[in-house]
């Protein structure tokens, strides 16, 4: 039987002697820690992989934590966060929730605290994504336009002008639903399989066009071909919605 593969936590923290102390102490519980000392080297890791939960000082050398939380935040798929800062005011943990962490745990602290917490949010951010479709799209993501047919995530469904409902599949949703969200703008064939399939899906190019070629030809069956839904040779897709013509 594999094993469970271990949730990654980066540790952005610039006293690097707490940084590893830490990171020691992560190792230890069954986690693989991953050390930033600077809060923007943190955010281009997280631009292009996954990371389970950040452990996010407040203080940092290039950029505060609620400036970093907020780039996180504005991510595709935004990891958990949780402060670990020396500054205890109340105002403080306020502006920190309230941004969006999923914590705040002051120092001086107690590693078992901390440990107890991390797992604590770890459980919630699972049973978030129960109600998810696919990895970019969720049961509670609204019905959304896609070359004149309305998609209906809730029900795995396209409705087409001539008013005929087709069912689709969980993949071929998500195809639609990243590439509605980033219309206008040439998405690359990786890019759209971890947005679909997840960051550490091993998915071939010829099974994305599988899906693609069952998209269109659901299309065409009513009507409306995907001229507008683009393939850039060697690179990846491209969506462009029509402009609505002014009466």
């Amino acid at each position: 039987m594999c094993a469970q593969p271990k949730p990654l936590i980066l540790v952005v923290e610039d006293d690097k002697d707490l940084a590893q102390l830490i990171a020691d102490q992560l190792d230890a519980a069954g986690v693989t820690p991953q050390v930033f000392y600077r809060g923007s080297n943190a955010v281009k890791f997280l631009e292009k992989n996954h990371a389970n939960l950040v452990l996010l000082d407040v203080t940092l050398p290039d950029q505060n934590g609620f400036e970093i939380l907020r780039e996180i935040r504005r991510m595709e798929r935004p990891a958990p966060v949780i402060f670990l800062t020396a500054n205890d005011a109340e105002a403080m943990k306020v502006q920190g929730l309230e941004g969006g962490a999923d914590d705040y745990v002051t120092k001086p602290f107690r590693f078992p605290e901390l440990i107890a917490r991390i797992h604590a949010v770890l459980r919630r951010t699972e049973t978030s994504r129960d109600t998810r479709l696919t990895d970019n799209a969720a049961l509670d993501t609204k019905p959304f336009d896609f070359s004149g047919a309305i998609v209906h995530p809730e029900r795995l469904e396209i409705e087409f002008p001539d008013k005929a409902v087709e069912k689709i599949g969980r993949k071929e949703l998500g195809i639609l639903y990243h590439m509605s969200t980033n219309s206008g703008h040439v998405v690359s064939r990786q890019t759209l399989i971890h947005a679909v399939w997840g960051i550490h899906a091993d998915v071939r190019s010829r099974s994305l066009d599988q899906y693609i070629v069952k998209i269109r030809d659901a299309y065409e069956q009513h009507g409306i071909k995907l001229d507008n839904f683009r393939t850039i040779h060697g690179i990846g897709y491209c969506y462009e919605p029509a402009v609505p013509v002014k009466k």
